[in-house]
């Protein structure tokens, strides 16, 4: 597109991106590309196969209706955003006896930190 506004679709892309925590070069690598065509699908309008669509969804944490635009915007949680959702995604696919051990850190240190500055 030569008027610099993004698709619909790019548009969708890039803030659920943004969202999500991740540079263009992070979620490139999550997807197996490189940044220049993440960039590339944020600003042309371009046929996306439907395995690239389902991945995309997937890195990005949304629906595939919402990478579509075929609900609502994607709603922002009142969870963790950014690194620490991904933090926190990573952490809970790990087996439980290393979750736990991560529980044993964080919970007495979150405990100690709520309602400081």
């Amino acid at each position: 597109m030569t008027n610099g506004k993004r698709s619909p679709l790019g548009q969708r892309i890039a803030e659920a991106r943004q969202v999500a925590g991740l540079s263009q070069l992070q979620l490139a690598r999550k997807l197996g590309v490189t940044q220049q065509m993440v960039g590339y699908l944020e600003r042309q309008p371009v046929a996306v196969r439907p395995e690239l669509l389902l991945q995309l969804s997937d890195a990005l944490g949304i629906t595939l209706d919402e990478l579509l635009g075929q609900a609502a915007k994607p709603q922002r949680t009142t969870g963790p955003t950014g690194k620490m959702r991904q933090l926190f995604i990573a952490a809970s696919r790990l087996p439980r006896s290393q979750q736990e051990k991560i529980l044993a850190i964080l919970q007495p240190f979150v405990r100690e930190h709520v309602g400081q500055s």
